[in-house]
């Protein structure tokens, strides 16, 4: 009679089969098999909180299955994975199996490698109450204040709306900015530059201000009169400043510094950054050389910066013998993790840093390998020896006015030779920063040297920078708002349901947005303030730790979030949030009234802004009179900006049955095509190259990878830039329905969604 062990996702599990042998059978049940229903509140505010639980639709099956195998095994572990989400995903497989959760096995692993996974199944612990309690603490929060707001928005916006505890607080951060952005004034200031010396003892010094201080040049005028005062004349050095200074390495990443650095390196967004860590955290087949299927990084949810002695050593064991004793300390290093942080895991490093990135280059992805790399080079920078910096700080004067000049250059590389933490995209060069490789001539105090040339220079104050998934997903972290797990969840949730759009990397919020959050802020105070959800995830870590009961915090919460549902009854219909109505051209031939756009079930429309009185509608493009038509079908042929494959000639836009393509400019003598097709921002789910949205018969949109036939993918249901929460495979639009399906077809993932029709398919 074998063990049976019971992991989340199908690919952890065929790599923890690998490391127990035939005495273990290890099954996936495939994220959670319990969860409040959709269809009603199902928790019982007024006997305890209590919530009623059933099993997942479409995994009836499973459960019968796994009920099956935990019957006939000696042994059960539960493996979810090593967190609050994972301890409840285990307390609700033990009740939906009919398991004892007391005497239930419950195993953890910070790591997919041999020896953790045999170690945790050899030391096996209860299901941690206290955890599952915070879990369900939160999942109740969430129910009620969802189903509760929901028809508050209805009645107040629109119909379909729905607010979320932390995802409102997510998208009053990103309005605020907004607002702090169309409320800057731009003020002038001006600079002054003069190159000094002449050839290759040439360096640029910029104006400072006196000997009394630094002075302000608010226009052109005080920048000439310090143009024209220094003009002509020498420049005197007044002070050399040179010293050494060390710069240390930056911690390993927690899950929050993993999403913000992968975000500015490698351009990628919070939901494909946390999907490819938990491919490398699963299990990779790296090669048979390198040990075949095994973790490649420790568990990618965590705010801790602890290392285990185990990983430093053999860092430093690989840091000495690639890099040289000098770039290994003499002690290990250690870093302390902000107050309030989780350290029941390790921050992300490398399962086995001996694995560098080139070894496994040929067996990961292409974003496999570029997070891989991202994430060993910090680790094993972290633990190296710090940089030595050359710095020069020089002082010249001239006609009574100071100019300066600092910089540095690298004495020692330390750390630096293999990794450099980025800047923040929205940070502002310094006026008087520091340049690096600053290369300044051999001066002595009391030098004089000419000038080249004394530039003014015009400049205006810029305004704060929107938010990028980077820059919000640090304030979320230092605020205390959400936990880790959950960043990528919140930024996907709020541009999923049009409160926030993007702008290239920027986060810009909508009108829908900005009116809910206006809405919020005026009637529910509490849930949209920074500190007030801060106190929330405290809370649910003091229940995690044992210090707080869960009835308790539940009903405190409720006690002043139903005043606020009460007094916001009353005001209902009384505030303005009426959503901006974007007018057309188009006059209605029924009533005369100026229409405007609509968004419905297949994009946008004309509507009459008389409904219900005139229901009139019409499609924005009206049909073009018979004369406009034949008048455009003589205008020159739109040409391609790229040429025939068959004979190098131009290619020209055509129309035909199936929709517009391209067609070489020399048909009949050549009559090679090329359909016209559009780029979905998804990536392949099989190669994760470019998806095409393209056009069959009948003007029907599907999508197929850009690689293909090499990548066979195609789909009529369309991809969606969300992972399945049970599985974590992508997910799909169904074509004509409001319902987004798992990939995988033995998941059974289902989930309904708001009624409409997504505008790239409209634009298809």
């Amino acid at each position: 009679m074998a063990n049976l062990v019971i992991v989340e996702s199908p690919s952890k599990a065929t790599a923890i089969k690998k490391y127990l042998g035939s005495n273990y059978k290890v099954i996936a049940s495939k994220g959670h098999v319990r969860d409040l229903p959709k269809s009603s509140l199902s928790v019982d505010i007024e006997n305890g909180f209590e919530a009623h639980y059933i099993n997942i639709r479409g995994k009836g099956d499973l459960i019968k299955e796994i009920r099956r195998e935990a019957k006939n095994a000696k042994k059960v572990f539960l493996a979810p994975d090593p967190d609050r989400e994972g301890e409840a995903i285990a307390w609700h497989l033990a009740t939906a199996l009919g398991l004892d959760p007391a005497k239930t096995l419950r195993v953890t692993f910070n790591e997919i490698t041999p020896d953790v996974v045999r170690a945790a199944i050899k030391s096996p612990r209860a299901i941690d109450m206290n955890l599952v309690n915070a879990q369900q603490t939160r999942r109740i929060w969430d129910r009620v204040v969802g189903y509760k707001l929901s028809p508050y928005l209805w009645k107040s916006v629109k119909n379909g709306l729905s607010a979320g505890r932390v995802q409102s607080v997510a998208s009053r951060i990103i309005v605020d900015r907004e607002e702090e952005i169309r409320a800057f004034k731009p003020e002038e200031y001006w600079t002054i530059d003069a190159a000094l010396g002449a050839g290759d003892k040439s360096f640029t010094v910029r104006f400072y201000g006196n000997v009394d201080g630094k002075i302000k040049l608010p226009d052109e005028v005080s920048a000439n009169f310090v143009v024209n005062a220094v003009a002509g004349k020498d420049f005197t050095v007044k002070s050399v400043k040179r010293a050494t200074r060390q710069k240390l390495p930056a911690p390993p990443f927690t899950t929050s510094t993993m999403q913000q650095e992968a975000s500015r390196k490698l351009g990628f967004q919070s939901q494909r950054i946390m999907r490819v860590a938990q491919e490398l955290y699963e299990g990779v087949n790296v090669g048979t050389e390198n040990g075949g299927v095994q973790g490649l990084i420790t568990y990618m949810r965590t705010d801790s910066l602890r290392v285990s002695v185990d990983a430093q050593n053999a860092a430093r064991e690989l840091i000495a013998a690639k890099y040289g004793e000098a770039c290994c300390p003499k002690t290990p290093r250690t870093y302390k993790a902000r107050a309030g942080a989780q350290d029941a895991h390790e921050a992300i490093r490398p399962a086995n840093v001996a694995l560098d990135p080139a070894k496994v280059h040929k067996y990961l992805t292409i974003d496999q390998y570029r997070l891989y790399k991202l994430i060993w080079e910090r680790f094993v920078a972290s633990q190296m020896e710090s940089a030595t910096l050359n710095t020069l700080s020089l002082e010249l004067e001239a006609a009574g006015y100071i100019f300066r000049a600092s910089g540095y250059s690298v004495a020692f590389p330390g750390y630096m030779a293999v990794y450099e933490e980025s800047e923040e995209e929205d940070a502002r060069a310094d006026a008087h920063g520091e340049q690096r490789d600053l290369r300044i001539p051999d001066l002595e105090e009391g030098a004089c040297i000419s000038a080249q040339s004394v530039t003014p220079q015009c400049h205006f104050t810029e305004p704060p920078a929107r938010y990028t998934e980077a820059s919000l997903i640090k304030f979320l972290d230092e605020k205390g708002i959400g936990r880790p797990s959950t960043y990528n969840t919140i930024i996907t949730t709020i541009v999923s349901r049009n409160y926030v759009t993007r702008d290239g990397k920027s986060l810009v919020p909508t009108p829908l947005g900005e009116v809910t959050t206006k809405l919020m802020k005026e009637n529910f105070s509490d849930i949209v303030d920074y500190a007030f959800t801060a106190q929330m995830e405290t809370e649910l870590d003091e229940i995690e730790e044992g210090n707080a009961e869960m009835t308790a915090v539940l009903e405190k919460f409720w006690q002043g979030f139903s005043k606020e549902l009460a007094k916001a009854e009353e005001t209902i219909g009384k505030g303005d949030f009426r959503l901006p109505v974007e007018e057309t051209d188009i006059i209605c031939d029924k009533c005369g009234a100026k229409m405007v756009i609509k968004n419905g079930r297949y994009g946008k429309f004309a509507a009459c802004p008389n409904y219900p009185t005139c229901k009139n509608t019409k499609p924005l493009e009206a049909e073009k009179p018979q004369e406009v038509v034949q008048k455009e079908e003589k205008k020159e042929p739109v040409v391609a900006d790229f040429k025939c494959e068959a004979c190098g000639a131009d290619m020209v836009q055509r129309t035909g049955r199936y929709g517009t393509f391209f067609a070489c400019s020399q048909y009949p003598a050549c009559n090679f095509t090329k359909q016209k097709t559009k780029e979905l921002d998804v990536p392949c789910p099989k190669c994760q190259s470019k998806i095409l949205i393209k056009t069959g018969r009948n003007k029907t949109v599907f999508y197929s990878c850009e690689r293909y036939p090499e990548c066979d993918f195609s789909s009529w249901d369309m991809p969606v830039a969300q992972t399945c929460p049970d599985c974590g495979k992508m997910l799909f639009r169904k074509k004509g329905k409001a319902l987004l399906v798992c990939h995988d077809k033995d998941c059974g993932y289902r989930c309904e969604v708001e009624e409409t029709q997504d505008s790239v398919e409209s634009e298809a």
